[in-house]
């Protein structure tokens, strides 16, 4: 099956959010919001929890939630994250992984080119502030 290929069973399907209980709420903004440069279209929640739904810039959304009282610090309770990885979408590989790393962030795996199945690919891995992998994925 093609990438891409429209999801058949479910009208409509792809992915509208990636939801996200950051561990830090600034370091958390700082990266997706100021150095992915994914704008924030909207706030929810309440006073003591703020949730902010950003855009992805494909009609995609990462869903930011503040942490609170009892949320573990980053790296302590890797057991109960979710979340093997998440990946975004990109066209430069290379410049996005630099772009992050000369932001700060570790990266994990540097850029490397790779076939998977019939598809040809180019991914590196950063983690984000919350303990969170991510990963930049480029279709050649």
């Amino acid at each position: 099956m093609p990438l891409g290929t429209a999801n058949q069973v479910i009208a409509g399907g792809g992915c509208h959010h990636i939801a996200l209980q950051t561990r830090d709420w600034e370091a958390s903004l700082k990266l997706y919001r100021d150095v992915l440069g994914m704008p924030v279209s909207a706030q929810f929640g309440t006073p003591e929890r703020r949730v902010w739904l950003l855009d992805m810039g494909d009609g995609s959304f990462m869903e930011l939630f503040e942490p609170t009282a009892d949320t573990p610090a980053p790296g302590t309770d890797a057991a109960n994250d979710p979340i093997f990885h998440f990946a975004l979408a990109t066209s430069d590989t290379k410049a996005s992984i630099e772009h992050v790393r000369s932001a700060g962030y570790e990266v994990t795996v540097e850029p490397k080119t790779v076939e998977l199945g019939d598809m040809t690919v180019t991914i590196a891995f950063f983690n984000g502030p919350s303990g969170e992998s991510i990963e930049f994925f480029q279709v050649h």
